[in-house]
């Protein structure tokens, strides 16, 4: 920090940095020179940076759900919340910067899809419909049912209840994560909250239990939700992975989020 020191004048303000220089630096350096000087010519650099992230963000979700929004409604969504994000970032909290602004993102497109009335009421009666059937058939199997229990449960054939599931999948997404962030003292803890012991441990045992929902699932699912959520590949890109469609895809995410929503209730309800 001492060569940062040097470049500000007393009154706080900065403007010695060149282009160069700030191309220079890394995300870690720029935000701290940032949090130094308060410049916001080094906060829009370091927002800059990370406009490829939101537009990854967007592109997924607008891949899961094609009537969900605008990309670049998304987009400049996003890049709000980056700049928020820059000024609520914690240096001293064993978190990257990175991270932290990758579980801001997807807040923000969770939060977006609440409070957008992007969805047709069919849609999401079906996807009610389909939760409440996997809950009753996993009562009485005993078991998270498959797809073939599922498609004879609802009297429908295997064909037609892939297509529910493609139909209904960020509904069925957004309803997990609803099931995740609600309830007192529940759910992963919001922002702001991660300093606090009990959201801390609660938000640390939810991940735990999560991790095992995880390991519960079959190859290809797990495989799915990797590309989809750590390499955060869309669903175009996962389907050439896999060789196969990108609705087929869908269909194998909605799955494995329906199976760890099943696995989740216990837990939440217990």
């Amino acid at each position: 920090m001492e060569a940062i020191k040097e470049k500000t004048p007393p009154n706080g303000r900065t403007g010695t940095f060149s282009q160069t220089e700030i191309g220079q630096m890394g995300n870690k350096a720029l935000l701290e020179a940032y949090r130094e000087t308060g410049d916001p010519e080094l906060k829009w650099a370091l927002v800059l940076r990370f406009t490829e992230m939101v537009r990854r963000v967007a592109v997924q979700v607008c891949g899961l759900y094609s009537g969900f929004a605008q990309l670049d409604d998304i987009i400049s969504e996003g890049l709000l919340v980056l700049l928020n994000a820059v000024d609520k970032f914690d240096p001293s909290k064993d978190v990257k910067f990175e991270t932290y602004v990758s579980k801001r993102l997807r807040g923000m497109v969770i939060d977006l899809a609440r409070h957008q009335d992007w969805l047709p009421r069919q849609v999401r009666q079906k996807s009610v419909k389909l939760n409440r059937a996997a809950e009753e058939l996993a009562i009485q199997l005993g078991h998270t049912p498959d797809s073939q229990e599922m498609a004879d449960f609802l009297g429908v054939s295997k064909e037609e209840y892939a297509s529910m599931l493609s139909e209904t999948a960020m509904s069925g997404l957004l309803s997990f994560e609803s099931m995740l962030t609600s309830g007192p003292g529940r759910g992963l803890a919001a922002p702001g909250q991660e300093d606090q012991p009990e959201e801390l441990y609660e938000e640390q045992e939810l991940h735990e239990v999560l991790r095992q929902g995880v390991a519960s699932l079959r190859e290809k699912e797990r495989l799915v939700l990797s590309l989809y959520y750590e390499k955060e590949l869309n669903m175009k890109e996962i389907a050439q992975v896999l060789n196969v469609s990108a609705p087929r895809v869908s269909q194998i995410h909605s799955r494995a989020i329906q199976h760890l929503r099943l696995y989740m209730k216990q837990y939440l309800e217990a």
